[in-house]
């Protein structure tokens, strides 16, 4: 197998939101200074959210101030709402990422709206960010399965990718928020949200074990993008009994050996884990930067 996959750091703002430990925007920011320096050109840096939801993301505008920014790096930030898109524009970030439920209860426990009401929010956002020049991605979250639902109608997520298609993202991401998805869903529903015509990317918890073998079903599939976050941080403030996401390394490693460029250099980006550990004084989800990289023929 060969090609090319953008590999999407999420660990500072996806990760990072789930620890116990708050860390200061400095810190968060270097940890983003070292992920560009392994070779990393896309990275969620944070989170434009109410810092009494989510404490973890408080300064996001001092993050992105103390950050040395590197020309065809592409800075991120998550926004649930108008008014945290306007924080971010403010900042000066390349791409707004939005999020929504696929299910009803999802939605109203992570943004306090209807899928409806989000749809909505998305369209806004989307023109918005076309004017200003910015980036869009748009995320479904729970595609493969709701923790308040259960399983979540393939046909219904294909419907929601659809309504956010005609707001012309420049992406589209499936989200397995819960970690429950499995090769052959992923198969299906990354090929019918292909044919929409907008790039698709895969975002995968590994709660249950099958995070990798999802994002290279998701690859196969035809996804231009794959979510990672160092060291496999994660997890939802809103989702009873998630684990992290899949380790950026541990992905890097699998992709590498499938023949599939990264443009990440895998020893940087282990040292990089290996410094957060320190920093959050325990191991990390993820098994290569344990293990170490191993040549494959």
């Amino acid at each position: 197998m060969l090609g090319r996959v953008t590999v999407f750091e999420v660990g500072p703002r996806d990760g990072l939101q789930n620890e116990p430990e708050i860390l200061a925007p400095g810190i968060r920011a270097e940890l983003v200074q070292k992920l560009v320096g392994a070779g990393v050109r896309a990275a969620e840096v944070a989170s434009f959210v109410d810092p009494r939801r989510v404490p973890q993301m408080a300064g996001a505008e001092e993050v992105v101030a103390a950050l040395d920014r590197v020309d065809g790096v592409v800075y991120a930030g998550l926004a649930l709402n108008e008014r945290g898109y306007d924080r971010l524009v403010a900042c000066g970030l390349d791409e707004v990422r939005f999020a929504f439920g696929a299910t009803e209860s999802f939605n109203q426990r992570n943004q306090n709206a209807s899928v409806q009401e989000s749809l909505e929010t998305a369209a806004r956002i989307a023109e918005r960010a076309r004017g200003d020049g910015i980036r869009v991605a748009m995320t479904v979250s729970v595609a493969f399965g709701c923790p308040f639902e259960g399983s979540v109608d393939e046909g219904r997520v294909l419907e929601l990718a659809a309504e956010i298609a005609a707001a012309r993202p420049d992406t589209i991401l499936l989200a397995d928020t819960i970690g429950v998805g499995v090769p052959a869903q992923v198969r299906r529903l990354v090929s019918g949200a292909v044919e929409l015509g907008v790039p698709v990317g895969g975002h995968f918890h590994n709660t249950r074990n099958t995070g990798y073998a999802n994002a290279l079903a998701a690859f196969e599939a035809g996804a231009t993008v794959l979510d990672a976050s160092v060291g496999g941080l994660g997890g939802c403030p809103f989702a009873p009994r998630v684990t992290g996401n899949i380790a950026t390394e541990d992905l890097v490693y699998l992709l590498h050996g499938e023949g599939v460029e990264t443009g990440i250099d895998l020893s940087s980006l282990i040292a990089v884990s290996g410094w957060l550990e320190n920093v959050l004084g325990r191991p990390l989800e993820g098994q290569v930067y344990r293990a170490g990289d191993f040549p494959i023929p």
